[in-house]
């Protein structure tokens, strides 16, 4: 048999939590062949010397925000040099297929702050398929992609908010149902984003049953992180009780000055969902501030209608005074139903604005320099940029974040947008700083168990049997890395650093980084589901005090 790569004398870390084992990997044609002790390098046209590193399976990113960066020409290095070879993309209800003329020109306005808007790009499709199609012909990573609960309710209601009529819920239903078939692995939902806000439990019910009939998965980002976390935490297993739909928190975290001390009562209802039965998961990024567009702070009553017409409002003099109180003083949906702590907001970009001596500093400190409020700043800085501008939210609690991280339902996302002037450096550094911050040096869980976290969990997940795991059979999604040194070197003021520690990547059998540097392989394709999602399984089981 002729050997297409060989990784020999490396420390396996198989993805089922086992302990490790010194073996040797063969591929070939894309998959791992042979896997054993002392196979040598055989006659491998390429050896990998491993010795004195761990070999994984490919790191599964759970939430990415790459869902244009992925067909790219930058070679993706925020993904690839971090280890991770599958990102799921379509998340928090809104991204761009399916979609039709309408509903693009009003998303690539709309999400400029999470995926930019690339001069020159190509949008050559607009159904999942057909973007599904898009990436089989060449992209930096695996793609699995979750439809987006926003783009049901533009392509069938439009812009309003409200309830859709019977008629429309059907055509919303509809539409998921043929874009699950076409290849996507579940339905997002961002409930705190226009239009997503204004579903009620009502609609997001038949479109879980859709869901469930099919055999995907529901992954909400859900309605209120701050004033009613625990509330909208329920929303969710309460839709997955009653609908039988498999349930996966976006992003989970329990934050803000509020709620600290709080996060027991999340476990609770993860583990109280677990022992009902409920097939339900989480991603978690190691981080204590989130990311998102800046004009994601506003009412939701603000954000119905076209891009002019949310403008519109807010230079109004009267609209303008009504947001800026609830800014301030009552809370917005958009802010999880409380006031604006506007030294927590850090701007990360602000497109057709000179970003020297804004970008990075937060806008009570820019409002300040200016002798202006807070919130009539923030209001400017919406307009003057359409939208565009993005922000940094620190919200964070670390010993929350540590808790649900040694949670058996955790999984790893990076939540990572890479677009911007200073975005948040989790989309560099997110898997190493788990292995190297957390598992090594702050010991919150055993390497191997971490790995199971970044690999089969989340492939299980997803419905994919044969990743995830280090087993003949399997497609060669490999990581080669130093559990010793691995670490992130990204951080707030410079968040492009490459990690260190990560030595090879392979995606389906091709070597995309070696010796720690991109090797320009366009190695990664759409996934799509090929079998249905298992059910919970032993090793998800509800957690011990």
């Amino acid at each position: 048999m002729s050997i297409d790569l060989a990784v020999v004398g490396g420390t396996l870390l198989d993805g089922s939590g086992a302990p490790a084992v010194t073996a040797d990997v063969h591929v070939v044609a894309g998959r791992i062949a042979r896997l054993a002790p002392d196979l040598g390098p055989a006659s491998a046209r390429t050896v990998i010397d491993a010795r004195g590193l761990h070999v994984a399976p490919g790191f599964i990113d759970m939430h990415a925000h790459s869902d244009l960066a992925v067909l790219g020409d930058d070679g993706h290095g925020s993904r690839l040099l971090q280890g991770i070879t599958t990102e799921v993309l379509g998340q928090d209800g809104l991204s761009y297929a399916p979609v039709d003329d309408v509903t693009l020109a009003r998303l690539r306005t709309q999400l400029r702050g999470w995926n930019g808007d690339p001069a020159g790009f190509s949008w050559d499709w607009r159904s999942v398929d057909e973007y599904l199609a898009r990436l089989d012909a060449g992209t930096w990573t695996n793609v699995a992609y979750l439809v987006p609960h926003g783009n049901l309710r533009l392509l069938v209601m439009g812009d309003r908010d409200g309830r859709p009529t019977p008629a429309e819920r059907d055509a919303m239903c509809d539409l998921l149902r043929t874009s699950l078939r076409a290849g996507a692995v579940g339905l997002s939902a961002g409930l705190t984003y226009a239009p997503g806000m204004f579903a009620d439990t009502d609609e997001l019910d038949a479109l879980c049953r859709v869901v469930a009939e099919e055999g995907g998965y529901f992954c909400p980002h859900h309605r209120n992180y701050g004033s009613r976390v625990f509330e909208s935490y329920a929303e969710c297993f309460d839709l997955a009780r009653r609908t039988g739909v498999a349930l996966h928190l976006a992003h989970a975290h329990v934050s803000f000055p509020q709620n600290a001390g709080r996060v027991s009562e999340l476990v609770a209802l993860l583990d109280a969902a677990l022992a009902d039965g409920v097939d339900v998961s989480f991603d978690a990024y190691p981080y204590l501030a989130g990311m998102t567009s800046l004009h994601a702070l506003l009412p939701g009553w603000v954000q119905s209608g076209e891009i002019d017409d949310i403008l519109a409002r807010l230079v109004d003099p009267d609209t303008r005074a009504r947001v800026r109180r609830e800014l301030d003083v009552d809370g917005t949906d958009g802010n999880q139903g409380l006031p604006v702590d506007w030294a927590t907001v850090v701007l990360a970009d602000v497109p057709g604005l000179s970003p020297d001596g804004l970008v990075g500093l937060n806008v009570a400190q820019l409002a300040a320099e200016r002798g202006t409020d807070a919130s009539e700043y923030f209001l400017d800085l919406v307009v003057a940029t359409r939208l565009g501008a993005s922000c940094l939210l620190h919200f964070g609690i670390e010993d929350h974040v540590r808790t649900l991280m040694r949670h058996p339902a955790h999984t790893v996302g990076t939540d990572g947008i890479l677009v911007g002037a200073r975005p948040h450096p989790r989309g560099w550094g997110t898997f190493p700083r788990f292995l190297g911050r957390y598992v090594r040096d702050a010991d919150v869980m055993s390497l191997p168990e971490a790995i199971r976290h970044a690999t089969s969990s989340p492939a299980r997940r997803l419905g994919l049997t044969d990743r995830g795991r280090l087993v003949e059979g399997t497609q060669a999604d490999l990581v080669v890395f130093d559990a010793e040194t691995v670490l992130d070197l990204a951080d707030y003021d410079m968040p492009r650093r490459s990690p260190r520690g990560i030595h090879h990547v392979l995606v389906n059998g091709d070597l995309v980084v070696r010796n720690g540097a991109l090797t320009g392989r366009r190695a990664g394709s759409a996934l799509r589901p090929l079998t249905g999602r298992a059910p919970v399984d032993s090793e998800r089981k509800a957690s011990t005090p």
